[in-house]
């Protein structure tokens, strides 16, 4: 090993910024599952739906009917001990595992923030988040106010893939000279006070807004590492996220994003939030308990290296899997999932399925509703997995029922980025013989129109 990269990873550093990156990341897990309990989304999302949309490979996993609570339950107590520091490694992994088969139940409820967490969660797995400040500590009678340096600059470097991989993923001409998909989203928040009657309006605001939006993302991380413009990029990413939370609905995510901002911070910055934690539990006999201070030293950093070194070379070679795939990304999709391409396409579709009996050529139509829930049908009708993994359930489904000899066909338009609605999927192809797999889907009509960028 080169003696520079020795010299990196053998360097300790305060323990201050990990444990305030844990105890936010727990809060806003535990409260994002309470969040998503509240709304009844639990029920709407994965105990109605008579069919679930899978991952290619795991259609194994699949909601557990009413259990679908429990597993609910033990994510969000997980995220209340890893916050805490209780039992932390079983707590995140447990966490992990439990967050990672609730997003992967339906394929539906897909975001890019989802998949932020699953991500970030199993990093966590491997890094010491219990060393300081936890309920660890006063089990074991001991804490360690110094760890490895690049256990904190991790985080720092998952987070700024996933800034940078966004903004690239902007450079596109629907993006920044088109300001789609913004043109279409930003008319529903003329409502909006101040800004809504004049500057939502105007198209020179929108490509504005599309291009800090881009401009943010590839700067941000860089603006964050360096100390002189921290403060001032904390205050943008701020900023940023509030704004976007107020023109559009995506949950918890930009609060997760603020949180996990403050890990740029320097130690003596955690050290006062972690202070004020000290002061509002300052009754609490237990936190006046004396620990003894050590140096945390992992006890198998060799096995753990190669794995996050694995770990983070997928994470940047796996958005560049879509050049494998012929045709227009934004259009086919093929490799658009698990790539930081947010917010960057709005389509709309239209989807009717033909179930034909090969022999006697008799046909009748179905009606999507009887099988699909109305977010069901939106996300089906734009995306060709979706489509596909639809249309054999369909052929299941009536083979079931006596049907023989089943063809099914689809008359499919889909209209992208503000563009003319155009036929999407081949309909002289029966689905029935397709397979899902990684292979190209040359079923697909190509895009009549052509998308630059990266």
């Amino acid at each position: 090993m080169p003696k520079t990269i020795s010299t990196y990873i053998n360097t300790k550093t305060n323990a201050a910024p990990l444990a305030v990156f844990r105890i936010g990341f727990g809060l806003m897990m535990l409260l994002s599952i309470v969040r998503f309990w509240s709304y009844g989304w639990i029920e709407t999302l994965y105990i109605n739906p008579k069919f679930h949309f899978s991952y290619y490979g795991l259609d194994w996993v699949k909601p557990l009917g009413n259990y679908t609570y429990i597993i609910f339950v033990v994510c969000g107590l997980s995220a209340l001990c890893v916050a805490l520091g209780l039992k932390y490694r079983i707590a995140i992994i447990t966490f992990f595992l439990s967050f990672t088969y609730i997003e992967l139940m339906d394929k539906t409820t897909y975001l890019n923030h989802y998949y932020f967490i699953s991500l970030l969660s199993f990093l966590m797995c491997f890094l010491p988040a219990n060393a300081y400040y936890s309920l660890d500590n006063l089990i074991k009678k001991k804490e360690y106010n110094q760890i490895p340096k690049w256990t904190i600059d991790s985080i720092k470097l998952l987070l700024g893939i996933v800034y940078v991989y966004a903004g690239l993923a902007k450079i596109n001409s629907d993006w920044l000279f088109k300001a789609q998909p913004l043109k279409i989203w930003l008319p529903s928040k003329y409502d909006l006070p101040f800004i809504g009657e004049t500057l939502m309006q105007q198209h020179w605001f929108h490509v504005a807004m599309s291009w800090s939006g881009m401009l943010y993302d590839l700067c941000i991380p860089f603006l964050l590492l360096y100390r002189k413009t921290r403060w001032v990029a904390f205050a943008l990413v701020v900023f940023f996220h509030v704004f976007t939370r107020v023109l559009f609905p995506i949950g918890m995510f930009p609060y997760i994003m603020i949180v996990s901002a403050l890990i740029f911070f320097d130690a003596n910055i955690h050290e006062r939030i972690i202070s004020v934690f000290r002061t509002l539990f300052k009754n609490i006999k237990t936190t006046r308990t004396k620990l003894k201070t050590q140096v945390y030293h992992y006890k198998r950093q060799n096995l753990i290296l190669p794995v996050l070194t694995v770990f983070f070379t997928i994470q940047l070679l796996l958005p560049f899997r879509y050049v494998l795939y012929p045709g227009e990304l934004f259009w086919k999709e093929e490799g658009y999932r698990f790539s930081w391409r947010v917010m960057l396409i709005e389509k709309t579709g239209y989807a009717e399925f033909k179930v034909v009996n090969g022999k006697t050529k008799t046909s009748f139509l179905v009606n999507n509703s009887d099988f699909l829930t109305p977010l069901q049908q939106k996300e089906m009708s734009t995306q060709p997995d979706f489509i596909l993994e639809y249309a054999h359930y369909l052929g299941q489904h009536f083979e079931s029922q006596g049907h023989e000899n089943l063809e099914i066909y689809v008359d499919s338009y889909v209209a992208l980025n503000g563009r003319r609605s155009q036929r999407f999927i081949d309909p002289d192809v029966d689905l029935l013989k397709q397979k899902e797999s990684f292979k190209p889907k040359n079923w697909i009509l190509p895009l009549k129109d052509e998308i630059k960028g990266l």
